[in-house]
């Protein structure tokens, strides 16, 4: 296994600013406090992906912090446009990918999708509004994660709410729960006592999915049982984006409160999402790692926010 389920790069490298325009600053809510401290990053594990980076295992160390239970959600962004008019990067490229079972049926035949993953269609029109693109809407969706949102979408809400993104460090840090190396929020085993855990693919990926977990798509951010530090959807459900520029090359920096290269051409996604199968992509694991331009969006990336204590 060395392949990924996620949709290529818009092809743009770096990183351009985008102004945020402030009108109030909102207060954060549905934060969880975490205490912080020393912890066993990454993984070495025979089914990790090499050029991905989990490994080496290191011990890392990260401050006190706060971190949002669940992803964001459409009724959040919504009141963050509301309060801004901000457009999202979906909508200034005026396309997004879409997985294919999910699009349209007239689109499926229509739409480009790349050569390596052509299970991605790049749908004119879909937006966080509207994810299927053209006609498809959030109604009945408030409470389900945000997605075709870019890195520069979640900056611009993060400053826009008073908080930030989680570096990478403290991203895994709560995503495991308080347990030491265990290859999910919850232990070890995927589906314990025969329960679903978390939203990811069933079946034969990309063409048939059982969805004996539930969803075929993104779930409420509060699907499934909380983990250890009462986080929600830490793996699973849609791929969440970090601050960090991406490398694998982490020995070269602090192992205290690390904050990854100054510089870079791609951004930090974790977690997987409802794409991860585990003869694909088995990316929906504590320490599993991918990245993608700050300026990409897909129905499968979302983020959560963090804040400084």
């Amino acid at each position: 296994m060395s392949e990924s389920c996620c949709a290529p790069g818009r092809g743009e490298s770096g990183h351009r600013e985008r102004v945020v325009p402030r009108r109030q600053r909102r207060r954060l809510s549905g934060m969880v406090t975490l205490e912080g401290g020393a912890f066993r990053m990454g993984s070495d594990d025979e089914d990790t992906f090499e050029a991905d980076g989990e490994g080496p295992v290191r011990t890392v160390t990260v401050r006190p912090f706060r971190i949002s239970a669940t992803a964001v959600t459409n009724a959040q962004f919504a009141a963050f446009v509301k309060d801004t008019g901000y457009k999202t990067d979906a909508e200034r490229f005026g396309w997004s990918y879409v997985f294919h079972l999910l699009a349209p049926p007239g689109a499926r035949r229509s739409a480009p999708s790349p050569a390596e993953t052509p299970w991605w269609l790049g749908i004119e029109g879909a937006t966080w509004y509207a994810p299927e693109g053209p006609g498809s809407t959030i109604e009945g969706r408030q409470n389900h994660p945000v997605v075709h949102v870019s890195w520069n979408d979640a900056q611009a809400y993060c400053a826009w709410a008073g908080g930030r993104l989680p570096t990478e460090a403290e991203w895994e840090y709560a995503a495991r729960g308080g347990l030491d190396q265990a290859r999910y929020p919850w232990g070890n085993e995927l589906t314990p006592r025969g329960q679903h855990r978390c939203n990811i693919w069933q079946g034969r990926f990309p063409v048939y999915n059982t969805e004996e977990d539930g969803y075929l798509g993104p779930a409420p951010v509060k699907s499934y049982r909380p983990n250890g530090f009462g986080l929600y959807n830490m793996v699973g459900n849609v791929w969440e984006w970090c601050a960090d520029w991406f490398s694998t090359d982490h020995l070269s920096r602090p192992l205290e409160d690390p904050r990854g290269p100054e510089t870079g051409e791609t951004k930090v996604m974790r977690g997987g999402s409802y794409l991860c199968h585990a003869s694909y992509c088995n990316r929906y694991r504590c320490s599993a790692r991918t990245s993608n331009t700050p300026d990409s969006s897909t129905g499968n990336i979302g983020f959560r926010i963090a804040a400084d204590l």
